[in-house]
């Protein structure tokens, strides 16, 4: 049985209290710059003429550049730093977005949409490892569910934000202004308050620390075999494969909704950029609930099974592994 995180106040709960909402934070930035297009997609028709198609390709040459440093955003977090490479890429994203309000045709939206695509694209893998190193196997599903909020608090927020942004200027000024937050939020966040690892955090106690140590020490005893498994195994493994299909249609769903319902919905209503933000924000505050139920269900019965392992109901993913060639 999975412990609460209530049950060990001894150790203290600084990793839940730091940790995870500057990763949120961050994140959450992170997808507002990559989808206030959705926002913008009105006036970049009527000031620079890209029609139904462009717009489109516009919002997903972004996931193609995302492609690029998936895999070695992992790796680069789990062999040098993942505090260094996402605090690196925070800087660089932001760059980017505030010149996405400086494009004058198509061609420079797409190169600009493109780059954007590769410097976020690392941050996710990078975070999912750092929170390996931050929470034993019994206590992770919940701090992945805590950190994977930030996709509905990012989409609750840019709606009402972008909207009101757009009352008062325009497309422009919405890719300038929210493109500044890497700067003045993200970035001096994530360098002040992150560490690789417990022991190089001075916010965290020697009790949490030889909690969080011993925790992870147990899971690998548990599971030697993990740290032998190759980048190799992990792409031949049907299991890998089955999950990347069931995640590559949830996300043609979901970044189809989040990109194109604004504009849906001010089509239907004929509403104001706040009233349609405010409506764009309901259906991510049900997916917050249901994150939160659905993490404690996975830390109750055994986190997720490791892809690359026998099932024994207890299998639990070391993002290490799928960063590079151990074997």
């Amino acid at each position: 049985m999975a412990r609460n995180l209530t049950s060990v106040p001894a150790v203290g709960n600084a990793r839940w209290k730091r940790l995870i909402p500057v990763a949120i934070i961050v994140y959450i930035i992170s997808f507002m710059d990559r989808t206030n297009i959705g926002f913008a997609l009105n006036g970049l028709h009527q000031d620079l003429g890209i029609d139904a198609a462009q717009q489109g390709l516009a919002a997903g040459i972004f996931f193609i550049g995302y492609l690029v440093l998936q895999i070695p955003g992992g790796y680069l977090a789990e062999h040098w730093s993942a505090k260094k490479f996402v605090g690196i890429m925070v800087l660089i994203w932001g760059v980017l977005a505030v010149l996405s309000g400086f494009i004058q045709d198509f061609t420079q939206l797409l190169v600009v949409r493109f780059f954007l695509g590769v410097a976020e694209a690392g941050i996710w893998p990078a975070i999912l490892v750092l929170i390996s190193h931050w929470f034993p196997a019994a206590e992770r599903a919940r701090a992945y569910a805590f950190w994977m909020m930030n996709i509905a608090i990012a989409s609750i927020i840019t709606a009402p934000l972008s909207g009101w942004i757009l009352s008062f200027s325009d497309w422009r000024w919405l890719f300038i202004i929210e493109g500044i937050f890497p700067f003045v939020i993200a970035a001096p966040l994530w360098w002040a308050l992150i560490a690789d690892y417990p022991r190089e955090a001075k916010w965290c106690s020697v009790q949490e620390r030889e909690y969080i140590e011993n925790g992870l020490a147990a899971d690998a005893a548990a599971h030697p075999q993990q740290e032998k498994l190759g980048l190799r195994h992990v792409v031949s493994n049907s299991v890998v494969w089955r999950l990347t299909l069931v995640y590559f249609l949830i996300q043609i769903g979901f970044y189809g909704i989040n990109i194109w319902l604004p504009h849906v919905i001010k089509t239907i209503t004929s509403g104001n950029s706040v009233e349609v933000g405010l409506i764009t924000a309901i259906p991510y505050v049900l997916a917050m609930v249901g994150l939160w139920y659905n993490a404690k269900a996975a830390d109750r019965t055994g986190p997720l099974l490791h892809p690359c392992a026998p099932f024994d109901g207890r299998g639990c993913c070391h993002p290490g592994a799928l960063g590079g060639n151990r074997g």
